[in-house]
């Protein structure tokens, strides 16, 4: 039940999404550093393939920010980061709650076996 394919890519899309809220808190901190790249992390398609092909595993990725600079060379944008940062925490919560489901199941069972 634990190594599942879609236990994996729960637990998978659970990295993903704390590295992308790190992100989030790195570019909002980094807001009014000249010269500063946002920094954006991927991870969404890689467990799509991964699933298909029966594994589940996945990891995330990041990457620099290819959005225009303004005219301090930084490229944060604080309604993208507010947004983003909204998103993610609501797919961290949605993600933790599909993980914790078949252990509530497992809960239930060992409090009703007795």
């Amino acid at each position: 039940m634990l190594e599942s394919v879609t236990a994996l890519a729960i637990s998978s899309a659970l990295d993903g999404l704390s590295a992308r809220q790190r992100a989030i808190a790195s570019n909002i901190a980094n807001v009014n550093t000249p010269n500063y790249t946002a920094r954006r992390v991927a991870f969404e398609d890689a467990i799509t393939r991964s699933v298909a092909s029966g594994d589940g595993r996945a990891e995330a990725t990041e990457q620099r920010s290819l959005e225009p600079t303004r005219l301090d060379g930084n490229n944060v944008n604080l309604d993208t980061e507010t947004l983003s940062n909204v998103d993610t925490v609501l797919r961290f919560q949605f993600a933790a709650r599909a993980a914790e489901g078949p252990f509530t199941g497992l809960r239930t069972a060992m409090r009703t076996s007795s």
